[in-house]
């Protein structure tokens, strides 16, 4: 028993924190910005559940901090209804309210009656503050420990493979793939794991020269070395280091342009991702939950630590680094997923501002409230299926047999 727990221990506090962190951000996105608005704003919570302190800020805000760590939450004042956006009727009723026991004008410092881009930036600000919050985590990583650097070369080249089929050499060096640059084997291998089948023109050194190879990577499955098979693009090479690997500690304007580079690579990978599945080029089964996160940040902490026996500075340093990549790449997942157009989500809020928009008027409530319950159980629906499929029931049978054997 007491393995497990310790096991579970590493599966479970690496992910906490993060998603503590990145929901809290979050947060504090619609926040800052209903605040720059004027919105009256009744509480920023974090974490969820029983209270464990909070007090009251001068503009009245109750600031709480909450015994499950699971996120946070801000409340606007008037957010009462299940769609958050009140009808035209409801509207007015609420105006006649506030106007009666606050008096004529206060309605204005409410989130419903802010103008519509005013309520659409602030629904942007959350998506938007998980975007910033990974170039920060990836600036300071970069800045502070350093960029890793991973020269490579063509070690060999399999027979058959696309790589050979488009004239790859053993000591090519793959400089670009589609005019990206690729100036390491992390960037060439991020960039092709979701373009299988997508043909490229692959720009390469050898020697002297300077050639363009045409190659579309194939769609391989293999184990991911979190207890499930994913689908990769691969070309078919083995690559080998052109010089050493190290981590090289950049300025702060360098750190800043590679934190938002690395950020939009991780962007446009989620994307492209989400538009594989809606197109089914990719599978369900590439959808991972929150069980498989824990997993993998799990996992990839204890590698951390196990890669410096010994040597508890470097062991500290892997983790920081480990914990802090996870986050800044959580946090874009999180802020592309908030701008789905489902009802409960970021995106399905700007859904109904532009029908408000077009229509000079809010969507019924009725119809509001109906989406947002279809949103809610889509979403859920959507939940359960990643994380089921994160968790192989016999190792639950298995555990659950342990305990009460």
């Amino acid at each position: 028993m007491i393995p497990f727990l310790q096991s579970a221990a590493l599966l479970v506090i690496p992910l906490l924190a993060i998603i503590t962190v990145i929901v809290t951000v979050h947060e504090l996105g619609h926040f800052l910005a209903g605040r720059a608005f004027g919105v009256a704003i009744e509480r920023f919570s974090i974490g969820f559940g029983p209270t464990l302190a909070a007090w009251r800020d001068r503009s009245g805000v109750e600031w709480r901090i909450a015994a499950l760590p699971l996120g946070g939450y801000v409340r606007f004042g008037l957010d009462e209804n299940i769609a958050s956006v009140p009808d035209h009727n409801n509207l007015e009723s609420m105006r006649a309210a506030i106007q009666a026991a606050e008096g004529p004008g206060a309605e204005l410092k409410y989130l419903p009656f802010k103008p519509i881009w005013q309520r659409a930036i602030i629904s942007l600000a959350g998506p938007a503050a998980n975007f910033i919050l990974s170039v920060v985590l990836l600036s300071l990583l970069f800045g502070v420990l350093g960029a890793p650097q991973t020269p490579f070369k063509v070690g060999v080249v399999e027979a058959g493979s696309p790589a050979a089929w488009a004239g790859f050499k053993p000591g090519d060096r793959i400089v670009s793939a589609n005019g990206h640059p690729l100036p390491g084997y992390g960037e060439l291998r991020a960039y092709l794991a979701y373009r299988y089948n997508v043909p490229m023109d692959f720009v390469v050194r050898r020697g002297a020269e300077m050639l363009h190879l045409e190659a579309t990577p194939r769609a391989v499955s293999q184990p991911s070395g979190f207890g499930w098979d994913q689908t990769v693009g691969q070309l078919g090479v083995g690559l080998a280091a052109d010089g050493e690997w190290t981590r090289k500690r950049l300025d702060p304007i360098s750190a800043i342009a590679d934190g938002a580079g690395e950020t939009w690579e991780l962007f446009n990978a989620n994307v492209l991702m989400l538009g594989r599945l809606a197109t089914g080029q990719a599978g369900l089964g590439q959808l991972h939950g929150v069980i498989g996160m824990a997993r993998a940040s799990g996992i990839i902490t204890k590698q951390a630590i196990d890669a410096a026996p010994g040597n508890p500075a470097d062991q500290i340093a892997g983790v920081i680094i480990t914990l802090i990549t996870l986050a800044a790449e959580f946090s874009v997942g999180i802020g592309i997923m908030n701008l789905l157009p489902l009802p409960v989500l970021d995106g399905g809020h700007l859904l109904f501002y532009a029908y408000e928009w077009l229509a000079r008027r809010p969507l019924a409530a009725s119809v509001q409230a109906a989406s947002y319950r279809v949103g809610l159980a889509l979403l859920v629906g959507l939940m359960l299926f990643a994380n089921l499929h994160d968790l192989p029931l016999t190792r639950v049978f298995h555990f659950l047999g342990t305990l009460f054997s």
